[in-house]
């Protein structure tokens, strides 16, 4: 983790364009290069980022799941800023469309998206992959036609497939959302895993 000065971190965000933002500040930008810096704070004094920052999981979890073959955002670096106290990851986005803007606008998507999306998340278990925000909004149709992760701090990839609690997890994670789980609706999840 590389430390940023306060008028470097200004520098690397001007003329950006804020995304996200809760009520403690930005959360993330879209830099002038196109890239993104997604900032991190910690909540509590006492908590596993203190040891292990969230930025550095999203990191960490990047490099993981590109060795596993599954698309995802690009690393560039990750920051602490003291004077504003947050991490950050400077990040290449991973191109494409979520699932769920595709299906919640007027773009066209593949007709066997929801079987493939299902298959995904199978595969991903599979590969010991548990994605504790797993939503159709963290998931990319790319530009290549395959599906990938993003919002990925929130994740643990396992050297073995999930258990059965962790998909049956994975799964109700999933559907929690009603307009989700209004387009899955005609879709059978696959419970012989779970």
């Amino acid at each position: 983790m590389q430390k940023l000065d306060h008028q470097d971190y200004l520098t690397l965000r001007d003329n950006c364009k804020v995304i996200e933002q809760d009520g403690s500040g930005d959360k993330v930008l879209i830099l002038q290069d196109g890239t993104f810096l997604k900032l991190f704070r910690r909540k509590r004094l006492i908590t596993s980022a203190a040891i292990w920052p969230y930025a550095q999981r999203f990191a960490d979890n990047a490099k993981k799941l590109e060795k596993l073959g599954i698309p995802c955002p690009k690393i560039i670096q990750v920051y602490r800023i003291p004077s504003i106290e947050r991490d950050a990851v400077h990040y290449h986005p991973l191109p494409g469309t979520t699932l769920r803007d595709l299906y919640s606008g007027d773009k066209e998507y593949p007709d066997d998206l929801r079987e493939r999306f299902l298959t995904f998340v199978e595969h991903i278990q599979d590969l010991g992959v548990y994605f504790r925000s797993i939503h159709l909004g963290n998931v990319v149709l790319t530009p290549e036609n395959e599906l990938g992760l993003i919002d990925i701090s929130d994740m643990k990839i396992f050297r073995r497939p999930l258990s059965k609690w962790q998909r049956r997890r994975n799964y109700e994670h999933m559907v929690r959302d009603p307009e989700d789980t209004h387009w899955l609706k005609n879709i059978s999840l696959n419970t012989d895993k779970v």
